[in-house]
């Protein structure tokens, strides 16, 4: 497991969020409320989903299943002049990111993300940083397929 080091820029996220923790995970429900209404976002660059955690500073720290987190789902734009009703907008910054290819369905994602933090991670010359991790859902993702592939995006800075 190599990930890809990228220095991004920031990206402006427009979507929706809701408050969950690792044991009471439900993305589906926030996919649910999103994907009706994504078309009323008319500036969105390209046609890639984002799938976003954002976690306290001190969340990584000590690991703990049932400490809440926000995850989000939404579409990058180039500005938010325009934010539809029930939406809310968030600026990932620009940064350092480990990046991942993940291919499988949603069952085999647990082991891939214990792979990146429990050994990938730990045995590198980074650290994670305090701003959002994201998944990259573009042409290649296909839900619940065996083939499907999204980009993993790990927020890093050097030890």
């Amino acid at each position: 497991m190599t990930p890809e080091i990228v220095t991004h820029p920031a990206i402006q996220i427009l979507g929706m969020r809701a408050q969950m923790s690792y044991t009471t995970y439900n993305a589906a429900a926030v996919w649910q409320r999103f994907m009706p209404r994504r078309k009323e976002i008319n500036n969105s660059i390209g046609n890639d989903l984002y799938s976003i955690q954002v976690f306290g500073a001190t969340y990584w720290k000590q690991f703990d299943p049932t400490v809440s987190f926000d995850k989000w789902v939404g579409v990058a734009v180039p500005n938010t002049d325009v934010i539809p009703h029930d939406m809310e907008t968030l600026l990932i910054p620009a940064g350092l990111f480990a990046v991942f290819t993940f291919v499988g369905d949603e069952s085999k994602a647990p082991a891939f993300f214990e792979q990146i933090y429990a050994h990938w991670l730990p045995n590198s010359i980074y650290d994670l940083d305090d701003r959002p991790h994201f998944e990259i859902l573009g042409d290649k993702y296909k839900r619940s397929d065996p083939t499907s592939e999204e980009t993993v995006w790990i927020p890093i800075k050097k030890r």
